[in-house]
């Protein structure tokens, strides 16, 4: 993956200047922010916000095997379905948690903000180092680091195997092929659909954006250009405007009762995902044990190509007066053969870690008989190689999504395009960079 990587790396940093100018009023921390001595004789107490798969079995094992830090954990909803409001809302009322999960493409809004603080002065080039380049680069911003990568998220394609062997569909490497079986599933079985458009969800349609070589945000010396409406992503958004005029895919909201009842009764027959997904199928649909495959995501030319739906990081809040015992904590979590263990070893995460050597330790921790025995790690592994590296994230993904989601809503029912949602999501972002006294072109 080093050398895709490399060339991410490249793109990320040309955002830096501009990013410089948002990151001066983050939160820089203080010596006493990085002090972890509690009480004599007492431990030091972090309070962590999370959600992901495993977490609470982390933060166990964690307590279990140290005496000097404890960690109260607390499940929050994922971002978008109200994580980040709740941690916004704390830190606006000084009541924020020590440690909180970030996705790569929310952390610059919650540097540009001044929600977090610098762990630099923690988080050393020797532990950096262990991580993917490329995730480092996307919690690097203005110069400063801003949280520790927990894991990369490459898209997969997951199928139910069975179903497909009896509608005599062949698995779909191109997105034309894929279009020609979600007809024969459809044609098979009147009720069935090969997957499901999430209209709560933006993201997933970003990262086939993405992977479609769109370029979103970039940054040249002190401007912002903005482009959600690129020849990329009309490309996708036509196909799926398709798909769904033709009536070939559900349209669900994403992990709710109507989406994972349609996967129950087998009125879904796939899912497009990210890695994570493994364990997301896994955890929620048990007595489908051997039914499910993951296959390379579909592409436009037929050659392996991904963008990355989601992804995790540890952010220090700025109120925390314990920033050295978080990052402590969340290196632990990265970076430690037995925070990587504890997690997937719960049997509901099948996270991609960031450090790259422990990748077997995944590998070897998840069992993948719900798969078949499927080397499913393998197939992650050269779907991040083939993550296009022209992608960084903006200041404003809240408000660009939030645009976004609205109008893909208004799709459910009837309304505007797929188009019309993402030209809104565009321009939203335009006026919230020029509110901000930003330079902006788009």
């Amino acid at each position: 993956m080093t050398r895709s990587w490399s060339r991410t790396s490249r793109v990320i940093a040309g955002t830096a200047t501009a990013l410089a100018v948002l990151t001066a009023c983050g939160g820089g921390g203080d010596d006493t922010a990085s002090s972890t001595a509690g009480k004599p004789g007492q431990p030091v107490t972090i309070t962590f916000w999370g959600w992901a798969k495993g977490s609470k079995d982390v933060v166990d094992a964690f307590n279990a095997s140290h005496t000097d830090i404890r960690v109260k954990f607390e499940e929050i909803p994922s971002g978008t379905a109200g994580g980040y409001a709740k941690i916004s809302n704390a830190v606006k009322a000084g009541n924020a948690p020590d440690l909180v999960s970030i996705e790569y493409s929310s952390l610059p809004e919650f540097v540009s903000s001044g929600a977090l603080q610098d762990i630099g002065g923690d988080f050393t080039e020797a532990d950096r180092a262990k991580l993917l380049p490329q995730t480092v680069e996307l919690t690097t911003l203005g110069g400063k680091s801003w949280a520790v990568p927990f894991d990369a998220a490459p898209q997969a394609f997951f199928y139910r195997k069975d179903l497909f062997a009896k509608y005599k569909v062949q698995v779909p490497t191109t997105w034309d092929a894929f279009k020609k079986a979600a007809e024969q599933v459809r044609k098979a079985d009147a009720k069935a659909r090969i997957a499901t458009f999430f209209p709560d969800d933006p993201t997933t349609f970003e990262a086939m954006a993405w992977q479609a070589g769109a370029q979103w945000f970039k940054a040249e010396n002190d401007t912002w250009k903005i482009d959600t409406t690129d020849p990329a992503t009309t490309r996708v958004a036509d196909y799926w405007q398709g798909l769904l005029d033709a009536g070939l895919v559900h349209k669900n909201a994403s992990f709710s009762p109507e989406w994972t009842g349609s996967l129950k009764n087998g009125t879904t027959i796939g899912y497009l995902g990210a890695s994570w997904g493994a364990g997301v199928l896994k955890g929620t649909l048990p007595e489908q044990d051997g039914k499910w495959a993951v296959a390379p995501m579909p592409s436009w030319d037929g050659k392996p190509a991904s963008g990355m739906l989601g992804g995790t990081s540890f952010a220090v809040t700025k109120d925390s007066r314990q920033r050295a015992a978080a990052v402590t904590f969340a290196e632990w979590m990265s970076t430690t053969e037995e925070g990587v263990k504890a997690r997937i070893a719960s049997g509901t995460s099948s996270a991609f870690p960031a450090a790259g050597a422990l990748r077997p330790v995944a590998k070897k921790a998840f069992d993948a008989g719900y798969y078949g025995g499927q080397d499913i790690y393998a197939l992650f592994e050269a779907a991040g190689a083939s993550i296009s590296p022209n992608w960084a994230w903006g200041p404003t993904t809240g408000t660009t999504n939030t645009a976004i989601k609205d109008h893909f809503g208004k799709i459910s029912q009837g309304g505007p395009g797929i188009t019309d949602a993402v030209k809104a999501g565009h321009d939203a972002t335009v006026a919230e960079l020029t509110k901000r006294g930003l330079k902006v072109e788009g």
